[in-house]
């Protein structure tokens, strides 16, 4: 029986290994291709706030305000919601800039403000004001804000916050979503933001940093009920984001009541982050630092997310394309702290395509038997077959294979041949002609995570 006030535990959904007479994964498209999907791939956030990474810290990781769950309660005011209410003071008196202070809020306890007068709503003056407040506690009809010192604020009680939604009305009439809102979801409107949660919902961590890598926005879905797992994806923009390129992940609607999901926002440095060693790519050296990356996930992120929302029973690490890649090489390199890694067309040739580096593949291979489980898929297909025409030892030379798939069939391959075992620790999925893009990763993402699920 599940604990009380969890969901049961699911057991796998459906994977199907694709070895002898199963579905096979799908291989290494040709390196230009390959090459323009791993560009597009590399996930311009949208612009407007702290997303947009122009108004985050220059340093220092997010350490200081890290403690137990918060934000959810009412609104009295009291205790770390002062001193937030104290930040957005002094900067209408000019004592801070109005960047510092949205910044220092949403990485404290969060927008909007709580305090024993109201709510404390804020909006930078973007040129595109007035601005007005409309929500569930007026009826959408719009409460007008004032403009000072470069903000454009209202103050507001809301007598039942929580599952309260909100936007701004813009200067021309249009609703805005919060870009500094803890708390957010989606629904057939967009995005919208929460005055305190209730149920399940996204949270916002902006500026999070460390490791000599650059500041990022950390979103987490904070399930239902008590999370038992947490499971960390790179390309954080797209896990959530209904209007994310080709569509989005829609994760949150994939997982269970007690699975909370950590997307982590990639950086301009996304091909140096999510690569393990350096590899030549149209005579250009790039790659290689993902050690370092490894190292803020684990050091960084993970200890920001479990002081915040608990401890989980197991914990796993998946991405796509070079997001599969780099989760691959996260759960190799810290074998005893992760119950599981997925990859979706991974690029598991990282290291081969014009260099003679380490690939992932020979790295698990070298490495022996691990303690976690691994999940590999693909789609596309051999074209006209999985060859190592150039002798490097990986099979990713066919020129019209795609989406990853002669690399992913390999790993799989050689890591049955040696001490992984088919549906114990080693699972294997081909979806033959699935693209390479977060519309064709989100029809199939629910055999990983039924899979992490039933751990």
């Amino acid at each position: 029986m599940a604990p009380a006030g969890r969901a049961p535990r699911r057991k796998n959904r459906g994977v199907v290994r694709a070895s002898r007479g199963g579905r096979r994964l799908a291989g290494a498209a040709p390196r230009d291709a390959w090459l323009a999907c791993a560009l597009l791939l590399a996930a311009c956030a949208p612009g407007g706030g702290p997303d947009a990474g122009g108004l985050l810290p220059d340093g220092g990781g997010f350490t200081e305000d890290a403690g137990p769950h918060r934000g959810d309660g009412g609104g009295d005011g009291g205790g770390i919601a002062n001193s937030d209410a104290e930040r957005f003071w002094e900067a209408l008196a000019g004592e801070r800039t109005v960047d510092e202070m949205l910044l220092e809020v949403a990485r404290h306890d969060g927008w909007p403000i709580a305090t024993p007068e109201g709510f404390i709503f804020a909006h930078k003056d973007d040129g595109m004001g007035p601005y007005r407040l409309a929500g569930d506690h007026d009826g959408w009809r719009g409460t007008p804000m004032q403009l000072e010192h470069g903000v454009w604020w209202t103050q507001v009680r809301i007598d039942a916050p929580r599952g309260s939604k909100y936007k701004f009305i813009d200067g021309q009439g249009r609703y805005v979503a919060d870009p500094w809102a803890r708390r957010y979801g989606y629904d057939a409107f967009g995005q919208y933001a929460l005055v305190r949660a209730w149920g399940g919902h996204i949270e916002r961590w902006p500026g999070v940093a460390g490791e000599g890598l650059a500041p990022r926005t950390v979103r987490v879905w904070v399930p239902m009920d008590p999370p038992t797992h947490h499971l960390y994806m790179h390309d954080g923009q797209n896990i959530f984001d209904r209007d994310a390129p080709f569509g989005g992940w829609k994760i949150d609607e994939v997982v269970s009541s007690s699975t909370l999901v950590v997307g982590i926002d990639n950086t301009p440095d996304r091909m140096d982050e999510y690569t393990h060693v350096p590899d030549r790519i149209e005579g250009e050296e790039v790659g290689g630092r993902a050690d370092a990356y490894a190292r803020f996930v684990r050091e960084v992120v993970v200890p920001l997310v479990e002081a915040e929302y608990g401890p989980p029973e197991r914990r796993g690490v998946m991405g796509s394309s070079l997001g599969g890649l780099v989760s691959l090489y996260i759960a190799v390199a810290q074998p005893d702290f992760w119950d599981f890694a997925g990859s979706l067309s991974g690029t598991l040739g990282w290291g081969s395509i014009g260099a003679h580096n380490e690939t992932v593949i020979e790295r698990y291979v070298a490495a022996g038997p691990m303690p976690f489980v691994l999940y590999l898929d693909s789609g596309g297909g051999p074209g006209s077959g999985c060859v190592d025409s150039d002798g490097d030892g990986i099979r990713d030379d066919a020129p019209d294979s795609q989406d990853n798939y002669c690399t992913t069939r390999q790993m799989a391959d050689e890591l049955a041949a040696g001490a992984w075992t088919y549906d114990v620790n080693l699972f294997h999925w081909w979806e033959p002609g699935a693209g390479h893009h977060e519309a064709a990763w989100a029809a199939r993402v629910f055999r990983p995570v039924g899979l992490f699920e039933g751990l």
